[in-house]
């Protein structure tokens, strides 16, 4: 199992300083005073842009690293981005604006500052961490990037920035077909898919209590861990239940499962799951040396987001190692139903300050979801540094299988499901 060369782009330790001469602009003119944060646009070409509030500084000392309010900003360069970039410089570009920052930052009342300039040459970049720019730069609409900001007389309004990129090789994966089909996950690498997992689906509606780890007991159901199932007043077919992806090696054991712990059912009067009800999946891990025994390693909640845009909404949790009676989230938000999205842990995204596990660094995993009607073949991309052993990489496995079955359980009770969610009792842990 070998991994990809990726390499995260990083801009960070964002502050700007505004010359004295700067009049303060009141409200009336709709943009923001000088004491107001302003934000930037980031461009890289080929990319999305990124928006970023920065913090005002009243010197040209560099910023405190530790104390600063404003998050990093990553872009992400995958194996076939490297190839096309290189021997060639990238240019990212920084676009300064006061003023409220709505949907757009120009047609929103935004007033632009200026713009900085940074050339990245990302020769290298696969195997060691690069610094490309730190310290001050002037903000102007013809930006000379090797001007300091003491190179001129006039006041300036200027701007700190590291710009720096480091190697973050992750393992890829992808399922050979959809989850519920029982598909085969190849290692990719570069032209090369070598099958490294099986994976066994069962949708055994009839059994409350199959799914659960054999060394769970009513205590931990009490302690808040799982919701409680429907109460039995649902007609047949209002409740999907009993859900249960196992991920084996290629010997065959079962080495990492995601099982639905609690069911998907409509709220009253509705044809949807609600945020107030969610289903949820606990992801396993093999405890001791039967097969049979489970330890939960993280918990997934979905449900049916309402508003302007359908949205399958999740929280995933860790467990740690206090027990069942503590769940630490680090990942939650909303993908489109009808497009799909891609589900995400990764820490650098978030203020460190908040980060929730001292033991969780960088790009963690992400995996793509097709939207609703879709046929979906999971693209799955874990972190090097998450991954010790095959049965980690097994774990990722099933949070992705488990976020892409929420799909098809968020589906409207309306609408049908394909015939996979609807076996027969089998038993797939023998």
């Amino acid at each position: 199992m070998d991994p990809c060369p990726f390499v995260r782009v990083i801009i960070e330790s964002f502050s700007l300083k505004l010359p004295p001469t700067t009049k303060p602009i009141t409200s009336t003119t709709g943009i923001h005073s000088t004491t107001t944060p302003c934000y930037c646009k980031l461009r890289i070409k080929h990319f999305p842009p990124q928006t970023q509030f920065i913090p005002l500084s009243s010197t040209t000392s560099p910023p405190d690293t530790t104390t600063t309010t404003s998050a990093a900003v990553n872009f992400h360069l995958d194996p076939t981005t490297l190839r096309r970039l290189q021997g060639k410089p990238v240019l990212l570009t920084v676009s300064v604006y006061t003023g409220r920052m709505g949907q757009s930052c120009v047609s929103n009342g935004g007033k632009a500052l200026g713009r900085v300039q940074v050339v990245v040459n990302l020769d290298g970049s696969v195997t060691k961490p690069i610094v490309f720019q730190n310290g001050w730069m002037k903000l102007g609409s013809d930006v000379d990037n090797n001007n300091n900001c003491n190179n001129s007389n006039k006041p300036v309004a200027v701007l700190h920035l590291k710009v720096r990129s480091e190697p973050d090789p992750r393992f890829l994966f992808q399922f050979g077909g959809e989850p519920e089909c029982s598909p085969v996950v190849f290692n990719i690498q570069g032209n090369i898919r070598q099958p490294v997992f099986s994976c066994k689906f069962s949708a055994d509606r009839n059994s409350r209590s199959r799914s659960l780890p054999s060394d769970f007991t009513m205590n931990n159901i009490n302690r808040g861990w799982m919701t409680p199932f429907s109460s039995g007043k649902e007609k047949p077919g209002r409740e999907r239940k009993g859900w249960m992806l196992v991920v084996h090696d290629l010997s065959g054991s079962s080495i990492a499962a995601a099982s639905m712990i609690t069911p998907f059912v409509p709220c009253q009067g509705s044809d949807r799951v609600s945020r107030s009800n969610p289903g949820a999946w606990l992801i396993l891990r093999p405890h001791g040396v039967s097969i049979s025994n489970w330890k939960p390693w993280g918990r997934l909640e979905a449900w049916r987001e309402r508003g302007p845009i359908d949205g399958l909404g999740y929280k995933f949790e860790l467990v740690t190692n206090s027990g069942m009676t503590s769940g630490v989230p680090i990942s939650q938000g909303t993908m489109n139903i009808k497009k799909g999205g891609k589900f995400c842990i990764d820490e650098t995204l978030k203020d460190s300050r908040a980060s929730p596990l001292s033991n969780i660094k960088g790009f963690v995993m992400s995996s793509s979801v097709e939207g609703e009607g879709k046929a979906s073949k999971p693209m799955v991309q874990v972190g090097v540094q998450h991954v010790t052993c095959m049965a980690d990489a097994a774990l990722f496995i099933a949070l992705a299988a488990a976020i892409d079955l929420s799909m098809d359980a968020c589906k409207l009770f309306s609408s049908k499901l394909r015939k996979e969610f609807l076996q027969d009792e089998q038993d797939f842990l023998s």
